[in-house]
């Protein structure tokens, strides 16, 4: 049987939506990850003493993703009540203007403040995207849209780990939040999908964020995604970002570099979206492309820990594949969309990676816990092995949504 003719007008405003979604990623990740790449030269410049650097480093993040997790659900609420193109536009405002902001920092209370604010704005970007390409092409082929946000989205990190090394940090930040006042400006030529601008019509609750907590089916859904998703944030906000720590455990002489570290995770990762969302396409399950990359990333954690560090070359090549392994998110945001109806759609896509994002403060919290007792080797294959376990157990409660049709509400 052909597939249905999908109208010219609707396949080029898909198109607009998969180009302006994919530059918004690839700004928004620009943003997130600058600050793991400049961060030991910037809290170098602001008086931080080295034996500080790692809980301040650590402090900062965490406000980051503080930001994402509140923003995560602002956004998310505000897409469903008035529409996927307000946090299309007002997350990359914030974001834009906080980071631009950053290259004027004078103390760490100024540079944590705009990692709050940053994080808040980064927080609608991924789930506001995906959900107006998701809502804009078929059911069969808007994998193949997700997985090109997605991957173009990442290159943003590649672009900040050489902007980063190459420049000063205060330069890297006044260069991510020009690239979001440009797209701003791009921004104003999409429009909303069908399904959201019929849903205005119907006397519906939208944007219910409790709903999706409501104890039953609704949240075991919900919360099996951000458990799912937890590991990708293992890889990138604890042994990406703090790589030279890292490498001083494992007994290098030569330690590794912060923005190597992203760039190879990176590059990994890159290929790892575009990977997975292929696996979904051809595999045509979502669950199962989730599955092989939790599987992939075990196997490259216990090789980063165990061979990682017999060489400076090695370990760059480690935490390429550890990359490779987290990039499945654009497959679990897209299960996100697919998952509930337009009513909670944007809320439960934005809300979902920004939860995973905000596990971080957990995962370095347990971190710094556990290393006084296990030692940061120990502490780390404790902290990213619950990880993984818990990620195994919530992909069972999580149903299969390849080819859902998305034109149903959440009662």
């Amino acid at each position: 049987m052909n597939a249905p003719s999908v109208p010219v007008d609707l396949q080029r405003a898909a198109r607009l939506a998969i180009l302006v979604s994919a530059l918004g990623y690839f700004v928004d990740i620009y943003d997130m990850v600058i600050f793991s790449v400049v961060r030991a030269q910037s809290l170098d410049a602001l008086g931080v003493p080295a034996a500080e650097r790692m809980s301040a480093g650590v402090r900062l993040l965490n406000m980051q993703m503080a930001g994402m997790l509140v923003g995560g659900v602002l956004w998310g609420i505000l897409g469903d009540k008035r529409g996927r193109l307000s946090v299309l536009f007002g997350s990359i405002f914030l974001y834009s203007a906080a980071n631009f902001a950053n290259a004027f920092v004078q103390t760490m209370e100024q540079y944590a403040l705009l990692r709050l604010l940053a994080g808040i704005g980064l927080a609608g970007e991924l789930g506001a995207g995906i959900t107006l390409v998701s809502e804009l092409m078929s059911r069969e082929s808007r994998g193949y849209g997700t997985t090109l946000v997605a991957t173009n989205g990442v290159l943003g990190a590649i672009a900040a780990a050489l902007v980063g090394s190459r420049m000063d940090w205060r330069t890297a930040y006044l260069v991510g939040g020009g690239l979001g006042f440009a797209l701003l400006c791009m921004r104003m030529t999409v429009h909303e999908p069908r399904l959201f601008t019929a849903l205005q019509e119907q006397q519906v609750s939208r944007g219910n964020f409790l709903r999706l907590l409501k104890p039953g089916p609704t949240a075991r859904r919900y919360l099996s995604l951000v458990l799912a998703g937890v590991p990708i944030w293992f890889v990138i906000g604890v042994l990406i970002t703090f790589a030279p720590e890292f490498g001083r455990e494992l007994g290098m002489k030569e330690l590794p570099s912060t923005a190597q570290a992203v760039l190879a995770g990176n590059v990994g990762t890159v290929l790892g979206d575009l990977a997975s969302g292929l696996f979904s396409q051809l595999t045509q399950s979502r669950k199962r492309s989730v599955a092989l990359f939790l599987a992939l990333g075990a196997l490259f954690t216990g090789v980063f820990f165990t061979l990682g560090g017999s060489s400076l070359w090695f370990f760059y090549t480690c935490c390429a594949a550890l990359g490779f392994s987290a990039g499945y998110m654009a497959v679990l945001v897209t299960i996100a969309a697919e998952q509930f109806g337009t009513n909670l759609r944007a809320t439960a896509a934005t809300t979902v990676p920004n939860l995973i994002r905000g596990s971080t403060v957990l995962l370095t919290s347990g971190l710094q816990l556990a290393t006084p007792v296990l030692g940061l080797r120990g502490s780390a294959l404790c902290v990213g092995g619950l990880s993984l376990l818990l990620a195994f157990i919530a992909l069972r409660g999580i149903d299969e949504t390849f080819a859902r049709d998305l034109d149903f509400l959440e009662e």
